[in-house]
């Protein structure tokens, strides 16, 4: 019997870095999906998105990354409350004609946290202002984990990497790195911290998943930190995508 195709992608520029694409179309190889496809749609601008949907009438879900996070909830007709909250959308189920923005990075990073801490709530420094920041920061609120945003830039109640002292990394055990620094084929740029302020007791998580081990991570573990990278997070957000798209 004929099955329609049923077309999945990503949004976002560059995407070279991306797994997403293997991960699903291993998926659905693996789930005998065949009428199931994902592609890559590198979009520079966030205004070519009703283009990309107009000229893919099939297309039922799309997952979004940097640096559109934020400005395509400009597009959507309806964002769901979780990524209303987080001000950032990383998931859109498209249904007769109508978008829909989740935050399946939530998700995602709540899950692999909770696996990575265990019971502890250390204080928290978040590596960067953008839409995954805004997930991560959505999360630390929901566990009663207190945490101080880092910038590159000198922004009111956010401390700039040039602030960070020894004694800040030593009061904040959770080292959360949300920017694309260290993210392949970049792998030896890394966000300027004298992680000499690190000790076994610190936890050091980085949302890039390739390499598996970034230069962020590498120095951390070095001074003791136990490491995580951005991999069971984006197993665990991919499969929260394909239940949305599927509900």
């Amino acid at each position: 019997m004929y099955q329609k195709l049923r077309l999945f992608g990503l949004i976002g520029y560059p995407l070279s870095h991306s797994f997403s694409k293997k991960y699903f179309t291993a998926k659905f190889k693996k789930e005998g999906l065949e009428h199931c496809k994902y592609e890559l749609f590198p979009l520079k601008q966030i205004r070519q998105l009703p283009d990309l949907i107009a000229e893919h009438p099939n297309l039922e879900g799309l997952n979004v990354t940097i640096p559109h996070k934020q400005t395509v909830m400009h597009y959507l007709d309806e964002t769901d409350a979780g990524a209303a909250e987080a001000g950032a959308v990383n998931t859109i189920k498209i249904s007769n004609g109508k978008l829909k923005g989740f935050n399946t990075d939530v998700y995602g990073f709540e899950q692999s946290l909770r696996d990575f801490i265990g019971t502890n709530r250390p204080a928290a420094l978040v590596l960067g202002t953008g839409g995954a920041a805004k997930a991560v920061i959505f999360v630390l609120k929901k566990l009663n984990i207190s945490w101080q945003s880092v910038s590159r830039s000198k922004q009111k109640g956010i401390l700039t990497y040039a602030e960070i002292t020894k004694e800040i990394i030593q009061a904040h055990p959770l080292l959360i790195n949300t920017t694309p620094l260290g993210m392949y084929p970049d792998i030896e740029s890394c966000p300027p911290l004298p992680f000499e302020g690190c000790s076994t007791t610190h936890f050091a998580f980085d949302l890039v998943y390739n390499p598996e081990q970034t230069l962020f991570l590498k120095k951390a573990a070095a001074n003791g930190a136990k490491i995580q990278n951005g991999l069971p997070m984006l197993h665990l957000q991919a499969e929260r995508a394909w239940e949305i798209w599927n509900s």
